[in-house]
């Protein structure tokens, strides 16, 4: 089997077990769990609409072999982007599983990435503290504070929550510093950046930290269709 065969078949599953996991979340206001009315039924019709995506997308790794894919679900009170990145690091296999959720004006709320690099198992959870504060795994980032967004480094995804939030006209530029989980640190960083919408389809996106500008191209939907240098989508549905 080839590998861009495997990496594809390894993301379906994940992607086919992260369907339950967008079920079982849906009743999630704020990334707290709310308890169902006891007196509210389910049908069968309902379940299946609430499983439903409204987006699938699939990405090709330029710099280095590898894939990403996620799906986006409407929630009753916000979105969910749930996905998978696969991929080999200076020869080491990387498999990050991911899901990131926001309330109703894209706000995040909280993200959560599990897998391993290597032979390094990670799981790392980040939460809204209140407004624009954060914490990793139970501990407040202070160096994060004043951060609406939240980057994942690894993968384009979430610069899809974050255009959609801003979702800027043509012709206008703002700073939307994140707090940034870099890879392979995995450890949040505040990361200063720009955008500049300067077409339909287009933005021009600056973070001069990491050393990265180039024009974004973007769906409608706000997923990054070009990433110069980083990504390429393959499919989106």
């Amino acid at each position: 089997m080839r590998i861009e065969d495997s990496l594809q078949l390894a993301a379906g599953s994940f992607n086919d077990r992260q369907t339950l996991i967008a079920h079982r979340d849906a009743n999630v206001k704020d990334g707290v769990r709310e308890p169902l009315d006891a007196d509210r039924q389910t049908t069968p019709k309902d379940a299946a609409k609430m499983l439903k995506p409204v987006a699938v997308y699939f990405w090709r790794k330029i710099d280095q072999p590898g894939h990403d894919t996620c799906r986006l679900f409407k929630l009753a009170r916000g979105w969910r982007l749930t996905g998978a990145a696969i991929f080999l690091d200076n020869g080491r296999p990387c498999h990050l599983e991911y899901s990131v959720t926001t309330n109703g004006a894209w706000k995040t709320r909280s993200a959560k990435v599990s897998g391993y690099i290597g032979r390094k198992a990670l799981d790392v959870r980040i939460a809204a503290a209140g407004p624009a504060r954060w914490t990793q795994n139970g501990v407040l980032s202070k160096s994060v504070t004043g951060c609406i967004d939240v980057d994942l480094g690894f993968t384009p995804a979430t610069n899809l929550i974050v255009l959609r939030r801003l979702a800027l006209k043509v012709g206008q530029r703002t700073e939307a510093p994140a707090a940034y989980l870099p890879f392979p640190e995995l450890r949040l960083v505040k990361l200063p950046q720009s955008y500049l919408r300067t077409g339909r389809s287009e933005y021009e996106y600056e973070a001069p930290t990491v050393g990265y500008a180039g024009t974004l191209r973007v769906l409608p939907g706000g997923a990054v269709s070009q990433y110069p240098g980083l990504f390429e989508l393959v499919v989106s549905r």
